[in-house]
């Protein structure tokens, strides 16, 4: 049995495996450029993070409809159960959607049905958080917000992903205003590929509260002071991180350096059909490569239910409160 733990940094559309995929492409009659299976796993190779989103986008093509979100997120579940995921908070990126004509109350819809009967199904709680795209414009941005209006009691924030390097947050300093008069929580990838002033940016200009990311903050000392004097939680995504190139082994990886200069770091798996791994996976691995005692897992674990959105309500801080103290009794023996 795997470390409970909570999931924070999770693309849904970045868990469509390559079955799924020819299922739903057979469903929807789409005709995907692999012969099988085999085929697209081996284009699963990337060179940089643009190569991966190219792939990404693409695949998308064989959602359409409410019951294949559902199916979708129901799938992730299952695998995020047996990898010992208590608690998640998804990602969903919209704009890539309507770009193929599929509204917001089809993925949303979709999506939470699924959600609504984690708990019981799985016993899994649940977020959602949909990501603007940072690579398309503040309107588009804007227009995506508005949306999402009739649908926000499903959504619990709001988050900034796709292609980083030449598009700041400084962008999208407006639509996170208006989100945050809507009540909603703020986070973004911020620091991946782009140096320490995009996480920057994402504090002081977007006020988020956990920085997706955030790997490049040890290149600047006052960065890493305000991160931990402020506790802003960092969600890291280590096999990403290798096989988009970030890094070019998992044993350069900072984590460790990151957790002993007190940073609030959290283990996500990111997009994991994609990135050769789920959550605990991903655990497993640190452990292996960066030398991570079983005590430092277990803080990765605390830090991720203390990282997490479970804070709205006296029914969140017990739900959190019983996650929290899972961790503490779990035994890896």
């Amino acid at each position: 049995m795997a470390i409970p733990k909570a999931e924070l940094h999770l693309h849904i559309e970045g868990t469509l495996e390559p079955e799924l995929a020819f299922a739903l492409a057979a469903r929807n009659g789409v005709e995907l450029p692999y012969a099988d299976t085999e085929e697209l796993r081996k284009a699963y190779l990337f060179d940089d993070l643009q190569t991966f989103l190219n792939l990404y986008y693409g695949l998308m093509a064989v959602l359409r409809t409410e019951a294949d979100f559902e199916e979708l997120a129901d799938a992730y579940l299952a695998r995020a159960a047996e990898q010992g995921v208590r608690h998640a908070e998804i990602f969903f990126d919209p704009q890539a959607h309507a770009a193929r004509g599929v509204d917001m109350g089809t993925v949303v819809t979709g999506l939470t049905r699924a959600l609504a009967r984690s708990e019981e199904r799985h016993g899994i709680s649940t977020r959602l958080i949909m990501c603007f795209l940072r690579d398309q414009s503040a309107e588009s941005a804007m227009e995506t917000l508005q949306a999402a209006r009739p649908y926000l009691d499903h959504i619990t924030g709001v988050g900034l992903d796709s292609a980083e390097v030449g598009n700041p947050a400084s962008k999208f300093t407006e639509v996170y205003a208006a989100a945050g008069e809507l009540g909603l929580r703020k986070v973004a990838h911020a620091g991946e590929e782009g140096d320490p002033s995009y996480v920057w940016e994402a504090l002081d200009l977007l006020g988020v509260e956990r920085v997706d990311h955030g790997l490049r903050s040890m290149e600047d000392p006052e960065l890493v002071r305000r991160l931990v004097a402020d506790r802003v939680p960092l969600t890291l995504c280590p096999l990403s991180n290798v096989r988009l190139r970030a890094i070019d082994v998992l044993e350069e990886h900072p984590l460790a350096r990151m957790m002993d200069a007190g940073l609030l770091c959290t283990v996500n798996s990111d997009d994991p059909a994609y990135f050769g791994g789920y959550v605990d996976d991903t655990f497993h691995a640190v452990h292996e490569a960066l030398g991570l005692d079983r005590e430092r897992l277990r803080e990765l674990a605390r830090n991720s239910f203390l990282a997490s959105f479970l804070d709205g309500s006296a029914a969140d801080e017990a739900l959190r409160a019983k996650y929290l103290a899972e961790v503490e009794a779990y035994s890896f023996d």
